[in-house]
């Protein structure tokens, strides 16, 4: 019976790898490393991006995403969203659940909400962070590839 754990967890250890790889855009890391925004772009028109979710989406219904979490100023009273190339990127003091979102979503969530949120941030606690407008955000989602 010793022998059956080490199994198991190496199992575990494995079908835990994909699940984390799946919460992560290579493309926006990459372009988000070399300050790029022109690699910014390319990968938020092409691929997912992970955002903070203060209510996950019911697991039998994919097309409910959740309810996106924002950040508002105490301060002054303006509502950014969070971005994230990767799920491991964003700080443990934000909700604990993540949502990988198309890019078809980010154009309908920003054109929503675009007179609320004024900023974009992209891995506000690094590695490599960026900051964008929400119209900046939207007229690099508008162009066609």
């Amino acid at each position: 019976m010793p022998s059956a754990s080490p199994k198991k967890s190496k199992k575990s250890s494995k079908s835990a790898a994909p699940a984390a790889a799946a919460f992560r855009s290579q493309a926006l890391a990459e372009a988000l490393e070399h300050q790029d925004m022109a690699a910014v772009a390319l990968a938020l028109r092409n691929g997912n991006t992970v955002v903070p979710l203060l209510k996950p989406g019911p697991r039998d219904n994919p097309l409910d995403g959740g309810e996106v979490w924002t950040y508002r100023s105490p301060e002054t009273g303006e509502v950014a969203l969070l971005l994230f190339s990767d799920a491991a990127n964003k700080p443990a003091n934000l909700p604990p659940a993540v949502g990988l979102q198309s890019p078809v979503w980010l154009r309908a969530f920003l054109g929503a909400n675009a007179e609320l949120i004024t900023t974009v941030f992209f891995d506000i606690a690094g590695p490599h962070p960026m900051q964008a407008t929400p119209a900046e955000i939207l007229r690099v989602l508008d162009v066609e590839a």
